[in-house]
């Protein structure tokens, strides 16, 4: 005969607990970090699992946040995507994670899904920031943005791209550098991201001559895109806003002879694991991926636990000095 399921009432009586205590330590809420620990001993060696549809009835939420990803053909978004479903997971809850694929009227579509699903909260990784549909949706559900800053939102894990891109230009500019290329996925729709706005800003404050160009996270468009601007122009250096995108850049050198760093420096800005296994190493920005996973987690679990506090979290850049710059030829 199959085991019968333990109940609430069964763990709290072996940990002499209530079984209001109990569940607020099976979800880590209200309770010291021993009696978490305990609680959760005494509910593993009994079988104890929580039905997640009596939850649901009983607490009016689903455990599920909505995890709407950029473009899951960016490496780092993919890992960013693996860590937050993780960290969620040890939260008790679970990601519904979502590909709006670089197109910020299929992002808006996802969004509005995800909302009317009912999920417990969502984070997202805006490709449009300043489209006005993002009040209207925080007002509905608690919204965790990262990256760049969203009105209303219950709380974001922004990046400092402005220093990001002040370190990157200036670490090409001591090269010896003038003429760069800039690769960036954002669409010529949406010309208003601050990294976007900022690279143009700095490029003019450091007597750089730049020309920004739209390139996908894909492979193959990756390496079309950058393989008409080191015909076409002739760059010294090419910055592109994800490594994913610089790895297109290494493919359509290959492809035309060129050599990195010799003929054409590259630089990337998330410092995806692979760019140090490259030959030669990618240059890059770290953003300290695990730190904002964390972030995201703990933000996302007190918004959708009810908290009304809303708070902001800025990351700093590290710029990651590898083999594939160097000083101009």
């Amino acid at each position: 005969m199959p085991r019968k399921r333990a109940t609430i009432r069964e763990v709290a009586q072996a940990t002499g607990l209530s079984p209001a205590a109990v569940s607020y330590a099976l979800r880590g809420l209200q309770v010291s970090e021993e009696t978490m620990e305990r609680v959760r001993a005494a509910a593993a060696e009994l079988g104890y699992e929580a039905d997640p549809i009596a939850r649901a009835l009983a607490s009016g939420r689903s455990g599920m946040i909505g995890l709407l990803c950029g473009s899951l053909e960016d490496l780092w978004q993919q890992s960013l995507a693996v860590g937050i479903s993780r960290g969620l997971r040890e939260k008790d809850r679970y990601a519904l994670i979502l590909d709006a694929v670089g197109d910020p009227a299929r992002e808006r579509v996802l969004a509005q899904q995800l909302r009317d699903q009912r999920v417990d909260g969502l984070i997202v990784q805006p490709l449009d920031p300043s489209a006005g549909f993002w009040s209207e949706l925080c007002e509905s559900l608690p919204v965790i943005a990262i990256g760049d800053s969203l009105p209303g939102t219950a709380g974001e894990v922004v990046f400092d791209n402005r220093r990001g891109v002040t370190l990157a230009l200036e670490h090409l500019r001591d090269l010896g550098h003038r003429r760069i290329s800039v690769l960036t996925p954002t669409r010529p729709s949406t010309p208003d991201r601050p990294a976007d706005v900022h690279v143009t800003a700095e490029a003019e404050r450091l007597g750089l001559d730049i020309a920004v160009t739209t390139a996908p996270h894909g492979m193959t468009a990756a390496t079309a895109a950058a393989r008409d601007i080191l015909l076409d122009r002739k760059p010294s250096a090419v910055f592109c806003f994800a490594d994913s995108i610089a790895y297109g850049v290494y493919a359509a050198a290959q492809e035309i002879g060129l050599s990195i760093p010799g003929d054409v420096s590259v630089m990337g800005y998330d410092d995806h694991p692979m760019s140090g296994l490259l030959t030669p190493g990618l240059t890059t920005v770290d953003w300290d991926i695990d730190g904002i996973v964390r972030a995201a987690v703990r933000l996302t679990a007190a918004a959708a636990d009810g908290a009304t506090r809303r708070r902001r979290v800025v990351q700093a850049p590290t710029l990651r000095p590898r083999a594939s710059t160097a000083p101009r030829p």
